[in-house]
């Protein structure tokens, strides 16, 4: 399903209250949200909303969707910093319900298995948020990336590592990240993916109209039966 708001304000509304809901409907929910400048607004109408309406996040477990490999995790730009400063402080989440990708992790196979692992004790996703790359990524996977993939270490797409400077104060080595797989988030009960701005037309065409395959990962949500993509008007502007 597809929806298109006038804003990106807008579209920011819906998602937040998307998450809120699942909360509400279930308050152990199990949510994996992406890192990144389109779902910032997101987040932080998620924090508004669970403080005028008195709703606990206490008992809620979040799931890493990526991270830089070779970042520490306190290093403003990497995804659980992100996250850390805009949801898991300002909600006083429980840290023992945060199971994220340590990118300074010596076996980067082990922390895949650990990962998957407490998927697989959990059983479900309840909600995964992602945004799309230029050339189509969702996490950090990337175009070419095996569709039956779960948790998994990446060499980053050209793209990615020159757009991805932007979220560090000094430019950093990224050449390598940690993301869930496609099939980790195909297999959640709802994803939304969100996308604003002219920069992000060509790509959800691509994403929309052209055929399902991992040389656009994100054309897979096509088939999640519970996937919501939203855009603003810009970011539809080619559909």
């Amino acid at each position: 399903m597809v929806s298109i708001f006038n804003t990106y304000e807008e579209l920011s509304d819906f998602a937040a209250r998307q998450i809120v809901s699942t909360v509400q409907q279930n308050p152990t929910a199990v949510l994996c949200l992406a890192a990144g400048d389109t779902p910032h607004l997101t987040y932080q109408k998620v924090v508004a909303l669970a403080n005028e309406n008195n709703i606990n996040f206490l008992d809620v477990i979040f799931i890493g969707l990526d991270e830089w490999i070779g970042i520490e995790p306190a290093t403003e730009g990497s995804c659980y910093h992100f996250l850390n400063e805009i949801i898991f402080t300002p909600l006083s989440i429980n840290k023992e319900h945060i199971f994220f990708f340590n990118g300074m992790a010596t076996d980067l196979v082990k922390e895949c298995k650990q990962i998957d692992a407490i998927i697989n004790a959990i059983g479900t996703i309840n909600l995964v948020l992602v945004g799309i790359g230029i050339n189509g990524h969702i996490g950090f996977n990337e175009p070419g990336t095996d569709p039956q993939s779960n948790a998994h270490v990446v060499t980053l797409d050209a793209v990615t590592t020159k757009i991805g400077q932007k979220y560090f104060k000094e430019e950093k080595s990224l050449t390598q990240g940690i993301s869930l797989g496609i099939a980790q988030i195909m297999a959640s009960d709802k994803v939304l993916l969100i996308a604003n701005g002219i920069k992000k037309a060509d790509i959800i065409r691509k994403t929309m109209k052209e055929n399902i395959s991992n040389a656009v990962p994100a054309s897979f949500l096509r088939n999640h039966p519970n996937g919501i993509i939203l855009l603003d008007k810009e970011a539809a502007s080619e559909l």
